[in-house]
């Protein structure tokens, strides 16, 4: 069947797996049973197990799902640590459920895919040779993609059982009192690894500090570890960012960001106790740095900015510009360290985050959000996951979560060097039409026709033309010219679910 959005979705997926397709962004207020993991009860200090291998040997059995969180991105140490041990013992037909995969996890999880030790994957994205290998139908069954507030919503409704989760922390004592902000390799906010630490059925906390008891301020409690192991180091802080504090430098960039303030500062959410998410990358901290200058000059400061943080926005906290930074991931050491001094920089998990199933997500209250996209088409569905290739490289992220902002922003080139960014239909639909309002490229804006609103508001902006996003699509096509048609097999070896947990798109296997 074709679920709203005119997406075509196999039966067998939706009788098969118990999905309902797609409909609508709303999710309304349905009443939601959550669920509690069973636990082994310790009133003694026998946690601390002598190695890594130990404790992955009492902990894991065959066919259990295993998670990690993503909070060091290319400088983690543990997933490889943990997943060497599991593939050297023999495990198999495990389910992998971390908040994300980064680069330096892909060839390890290769290597569990081609030796039947990993046959289930659900994760926010993948890349690399990863995502090249499930999308030439590498792995036993279709990896389901959700969003960072989806994840959650999965995990408290019981969607995902996670019976054993190995989360890494900068520190911790030797009860399983930690946090992410202390010690040589602190990382900040906890946000995504603190619903695993809730809803695990069996909680290890993989450190190399083992700190005197009680071990305060405590993000992730004594009440919900397991088991403590001490390694020689658990990943590289330096590595956090992996580019995504880069001021850009390029004119191109520097145009759509100077584009997109002028957007925000011309619209009427632009005034005093605003609220904002602006991501990471280069384009989106020159935003931040347009911003900063229009709100000084302005006289207006926003109520909160939201999502992964970087260093520009804790200098917005500091500056006096942001009362709050509601924080559920650092992008880069100096947003880590300043949660030391800063009691307005707020750690959040991924529920309170971004979570539709739960009495209120902070993605709710947001005002303005600026998002990227590798595809957008007419009819403003985003593609983050797939490339021109049809080949899988990228996450959904909170890219669903905060699209439900008031005014929500796309900002993107016209075309990435010999290929189109704007095009007649994306290849896969991460992000529904419906949530999107602008978007900018370095030609002009396209706003969404259901915002007459906007329209009307934007259509002035000195310097900034006004186009439809048909007129856009030519203009991009017309660049590049019309590209040779993907060619995909009948296997699905992927699932995009929309963040209530319906199936917004598939991913087929690539021809070879």
């Amino acid at each position: 069947m074709k679920n709203s959005i005119n997406r075509e979705i196999p039966d067998e997926i939706l009788k098969g797996k118990n999905y309902q397709a797609y409909t609508t962004d709303d999710f309304g207020t349905p009443v939601i049973q959550k669920v509690a993991p069973k636990l082994r009860a310790t009133t003694g200090s026998e946690k601390v197990v002598d190695s890594l291998e130990d404790v992955v040997l009492k902990t894991v059995k065959n066919g259990m799902t295993i998670s990690f969180h993503h909070h060091f991105r290319e400088g983690d140490y543990v997933f490889d640590k943990v997943m060497r041990i599991i593939i050297d013992h023999g495990f198999k037909d495990l389910t992998l459920a971390p908040s994300s995969l980064t680069n330096v996890m892909n060839d390890i999880v290769v290597e569990a895919i081609e030796k039947g030790v990993v046959t289930n994957i659900t994760s926010s994205g993948m890349r690399g040779s990863l995502g090249d290998a499930v999308s030439h139908g590498a792995l036993k069954n279709p990896v389901i993609f959700r969003s960072h507030g989806n994840r959650a919503r999965a995990i408290e409704t019981g969607e995902i059982k996670i019976d054993v989760a190995f989360l890494g922390v900068p520190n911790s004592d030797a009860m399983g009192n930690a946090n992410g902000m202390d010690g040589e390799t602190a990382f900040g906010s906890l946000g995504y690894a603190l619903m695993d630490a809730q809803y695990a059925e069996t909680v290890v906390l993989v450190t190399d500090n083992i700190r005197s008891y009680p071990n305060t301020p405590a993000s992730i409690k004594q009440t919900q570890v397991d088991y403590v192991v001490k390694v020689d180091a658990v990943g590289n802080p330096d590595k956090i960012g992996s580019g995504a504090t880069r001021f850009t430098k390029d004119p191109k960039e520097l145009k759509i960001a100077k584009t997109v303030n002028d957007v925000i500062t011309h619209s009427e959410y632009f005034k005093d106790g605003f609220s904002f998410q602006t991501g990471s990358g280069g384009a989106a901290l020159a935003v931040t740095r347009f911003l900063r200058q229009s709100m000084i000059n302005n006289q207006i400061k926003a109520s909160f900015a939201l999502g992964g943080i970087t260093k520009p926005t804790i200098d917005l906290l500091e500056e006096g510009l942001v009362d709050r930074v509601m924080d559920v991931q650092d992008f880069d050491k100096g947003a880590a360290e300043s949660m030391h001094q800063n009691k307005n920089q707020q750690e959040i998990d991924a529920s309170w985050y971004a979570d539709p199933a739960n009495k209120g997500a902070m993605v709710d209250a947001l005002d303005v959000v600026i998002l990227s996209a590798l595809e957008i088409d007419t009819k403003f569905n985003v593609n983050v996951m797939t490339g021109s290739d049809g080949v899988i490289r990228g996450a959904i992220g909170g890219h669903q979560d905060a699209a439900t902002a008031k005014l929500t922003i796309i900002s993107a080139p016209l075309v990435r060097g010999r290929i189109a960014t704007v095009v007649p239909d994306v290849t896969t639909v991460v992000t529904p039409g419906d949530s999107i309002d602008v978007l900018v490229t370095e030609v002009g804006i396209a706003i969404n026709p259901k915002r007459k609103d906007l329209i009307a508001s934007l259509s002035k902006i000195p310097g900034v033309p006004v186009y439809t996003i048909e007129e856009l699509q030519k203009m991009a096509q017309e660049k590049v010219g019309t590209p040779k048609p993907l060619e995909f097999n009948d296997r699905v070896v992927a699932l995009i679910e929309y963040r209530d947990g319906s199936l917004i798109d598939v991913i087929k296997k690539v021809k070879d």
